[in-house]
């Protein structure tokens, strides 16, 4: 037997060591420190570290010819169990073919109508009589180049071929009535918010185990309708929160209530307004009645209205999209809108690292939908359509009383 002090001598080189060893360089270490002692070394490196004797001839064995474990491996080749795709050789090709077995529905495919996960995918390889897991699946998949993938549109479909043109005549007609300080704003209704003890997407600080409690339906009533007008000139907003339906007339009634709120004091000497807009909902220009109301507009602020639509389906390239509608959902995210004015303060509070600052107003009057317009009422707006793409392109002009 060795002498108690060796073991306990090697015991503490070993220890001092060992957390940084990985299993080939543990015994190359051990059947090092065997052959330094000599004779009875191996019995004295196996009592002192718990290695056992066939390891560390092993690894003298390593030392003694260098080729004997290959470079970077724990293990001589060919040792441990067979992995499953060695042990199933058609094991990848017909997990290939259910991965890639085309749409949900596929009347071919033995997974059809499925969500295809781990366990789907598994649990099929196995009644068709292969031993497999769900984990060893994942890690299949990835090896073979796969991973967990979303959506993506990039498929546009059929674009108008002016789509581009169209969008630089905005942006230069926005550049010239800045450069002679008249307002640019950009306008849009932001999607309808549910009035009540309800749930809000997002999350906001609190205590842990402590949410909000809301209501478990959301069946409401209630419902507020934000319009909002963004200043492109002066990274300022107004948004009038209606409490009916998003109507051209309302839709007007937000401009001008921003028009007599902020505009008229922003800009004192401007005679044109231009605004940027998408081409739906209440704002269409296909809307008889937005043109009849832009014209009251005019008429009432005594200056030409012009228009510029976005081509249908780019609506996102509007200003307002990104300039304001996103502070405010991200500022109110994970706050039930318990009421109007609770809208209206959380609106109003949005601001930005980059000076935005809004006004919010709340608008209590019933717009009535499917106000018709007679043909009288349309031919005495005074509208002037652009030479480029007229129907998108568009001055209102006020009526001389």
């Amino acid at each position: 037997m060795p002498d108690a002090k060796l073991i306990s001598w090697i015991s503490e080189k070993y220890n001092a060591i060992a957390a940084d060893l990985d299993e080939r360089a543990r015994r190359r270490w051990a059947a090092a420190e065997a052959r330094s002692l000599g004779w009875g070394g191996i019995v004295a490196v196996e009592a002192a570290t718990g290695i056992s004797e066939r390891t560390i001839r092993r690894g003298i064995y390593e030392l003694d010819d260098p080729l004997a474990a290959a470079a970077g491996r724990q293990r001589r080749v060919g040792a441990g169990r067979k992995s499953r795709e060695a042990e199933q050789p058609n094991l990848i090709t017909h997990l290939r073919k259910l991965v890639e077995s085309g749409t949900r529905g596929d009347p071919m495919s033995p997974i059809r109508w499925t969500c295809k996960s781990t366990k789907v995918l598994a649990a099929e390889l196995q009644r068709q009589g292969f031993q497999i897991s769900s984990v060893k699946i994942g890690q299949l998949l990835k090896q073979d180049g796969y991973s967990l993938q979303s959506n993506r549109k990039t498929i546009e479909g059929k674009q108008h071929t002016d789509r581009n043109a169209q969008f630089e005549f905005i942006a230069k007609r926005v550049a010239s009535e800045q450069r002679r300080r008249q307002p640019t704003v950009s306008i849009d209704t932001k999607k309808k918010e549910i009035i009540g003890n309800h749930k809000n997407a997002g999350k906001t600080y609190r205590k842990q185990k402590d949410p909000l409690r809301v209501e478990t339906h959301d069946f409401a009533k209630d419902k507020a309708v934000p319009y909002g007008v963004y200043d492109i000139g002066q990274n300022e907003a107004g948004v009038t929160v209606g409490i009916s339906s998003d109507t051209a007339e309302f839709a007007v009634a937000a401009i001008r209530r921003w028009w007599n709120k902020l505009g008229r004091k922003r800009y004192p000497q401007a005679t044109r307004l231009l605004i940027t807009a998408d081409c739906g909902g209440s704002n269409s220009p296909r809307t008889r009645l937005w043109r009849v109301e832009l014209q009251k507009l005019a008429n009432a602020t005594n200056t030409i209205v012009e228009i510029c639509h976005f081509p249908p389906g780019t609506s996102k390239w509007n200003k307002i999209e990104h300039k304001l509608f996103c502070h405010i959902t991200r500022n109110w995210q994970g706050v039930p809108l318990e009421s109007y004015e609770v809208v209206v303060n959380l609106i109003s509070r949005t601001k930005t690292e980059k000076g935005l600052e809004v006004h919010a107003w709340l608008d209590e009057k019933q717009y009535v939908k499917g106000r018709k317009v007679t043909n009288a009422e349309l031919e005495e707006v005074l509208i002037k359509r652009n030479k480029f793409h007229g129907e998108w392109n568009y001055e209102i002009h006020p009526q001389k009383i």
